[in-house]
C-alpha cells in the first residue's frame, strides 16, 4: 500500500475512534438517543467518519439520500403522535380475542409475566429482552448506513421498504387505533401487566435522551399498537438478507424476529396478534417493492426496442 493509502486508513481509523468515543460520552452525559432526529445526526456523523476519503460523496448522500429519508421518518414519528386524535375510539378486544383464540383464556403476556417476571429482581432474560427491544431503534438505520456505504442499489431498495412499512403502519394507527396489553390491563380488561422496559431502564442505569424537536411525551401515541413495527422491521431484515447469507447463518438470522416477538409479548408492549400482523405487513411491503422494481425493469426493456425501432425508421425516412 502506498503512502497516500496508509494515510487514508489512518485518518479513517482516527475518525472512527473519535466517533465511538463521542458516542460513549454522549450516552453517559445525555442518555441513550432513541429519537429519529438525533439518531440521524449520529448516523451521518458516523458515515462521515468512514467517508473522509470521499467527503463529496458523503455530502451528496446527505442531501439526496439521507435528508429525504430522515424527513419522511421524522414526519412519520410526529404524525404517529397525533394519529390518535382522529376521533376513532381505540380498539381493545381485537388483540385479546385473537390471543385467547390461539392460547386460551390466559393471554401469553400474562402467562409469561406470571412465571418469569419478578419486580424485585432483574433476571438475565430481562436484560436480553430490554436490549432486543431497543435494537429496533438502531438496526433499521444501521442496515441503511451499511448498504449506503457498500451496496448503494440495495440501500435504495431498503429505504423504500422501510418507508413503505412506516406509511402503512401509520395508516393503520390512524384508522384502527389499538390499545397495547399494558394499557388494557390498566383499564381492567386484563390482569395486571408490568411494562418491563420502563422497569429495566432503572436497572441498566441509562435513560433515553430528550429528542431534538420535542422535550416531553407529547408525541407519544399509546394506542399505536396495531401492527407492531418492531415485529415488521425485524422480519424485514430476514426477508432482505435471507438469500445473501450462507445457509448456516439463516437460523441465526431467523432468531431476531422470534426474539423480538417474544420480547414484545413478554414486556407487555404487544399482543401476539400485533406481532403477526407486523410480519404480514413486512411480507406485503417487501413483495410490493420487488414487484414494482420488476415492473420498472420490464418497462425499460420494452421502451428500448421501441426507441431503437423509431430511430431506425427515421434513418430510413
Amino acid at each position: 500500500m502506498d503512502l497516500a493509502g496508509r494515510r487514508a486508513r489512518l485518518l479513517t481509523l482516527v475518525a472512527v475512534v473519535l466517533f465511538i468515543g463521542g458516542t460513549a460520552a454522549a450516552v453517559v452525559t445525555q442518555g441513550l438517543e432513541l429519537s429519529y432526529d438525533w439518531l440521524f445526526v449520529w448516523l451521518l456523523l458516523g458515515l462521515l467518519a468512514v467517508s473522509l476519503t470521499d467527503v463529496r460523496r458523503w455530502a451528496r448522500g446527505v442531501v439526496f439520500d439521507w435528508l429525504p429519508f430522515a424527513g419522511f421518518l421524522l414526519a412519520y414519528d410526529l404524525a404517529r403522535g397525533v394519529a390518535d386524535n382522529t376521533g376513532i375510539a381505540p380498539h381493545t378486544s381485537t388483540g385479546i380475542d385473537f390471543d385467547r383464540t390461539l392460547f386460551g383464556h390466559t393471554i401469553p403476556t400474562n402467562f409469561l409475566q406470571d412465571r418469569l417476571f419478578d419486580a424485585n429482581v432483574a433476571h438475565w432474560y430481562d436484560y436480553v429482552t430490554f436490549f432486543v427491544y431497543l435494537s429496533h431503534f438502531f438496526v433499521t438505520l444501521l442496515v441503511a448506513a451499511f448498504l449506503w456505504r457498500y451496496r448503494y442499489p440495495l440501500f435504495r431498495r431498503w429505504r423504500a421498504m422501510v418507508m413503505g412499512i412506516a406509511a402503512t403502519g401509520f395508516a393503520t394507527y390512524a384508522l384502527f387505533p389499538g390499545k397495547p396489553p399494558w394499557l388494557a390491563a390498566q383499564e381492567g380488561h386484563l390482569p395486571y401487566i408490568t411494562r418491563t422496559i420502563g422497569y429495566m431502564w432503572q436497572h441498566v442505569g441509562v435513560y433515553p435522551a430528550a429528542a431534538l424537536f420535542e422535550t416531553s411525551n407529547h408525541y407519544v401515541n399509546d394506542v399505536a399498537a396495531i401492527p407492531s413495527l418492531h415485529g415488521a422491521y425485524t422480519l424485514l431484515v430476514v426477508l432482505f438478507f435471507w438469500r445473501r447469507v450462507p445457509l448456516w447463518g439463516r437460523p441465526l438470522l431467523l432468531l431476531y424476529p422470534l426474539a423480538m416477538g417474544f420480547t414484545l409479548v413478554y414486556t407487555g408492549e404487544h399482543y401476539v396478534f400485533d406481532v403477526v400482523l407486523g410480519w404480514v405487513y413486512a411480507v406485503v411491503v417487501y413483495s410490493a417493492v420487488l414487484a414494482f422494481e420488476r415492473y420498472r425493469a420490464g418497462s425499460r426493456e420494452e421502451r428500448v426496442p421501441a426507441r431503437i425501432a423509431l430511430d431506425e425508421s427515421r434513418v430510413r425516412a
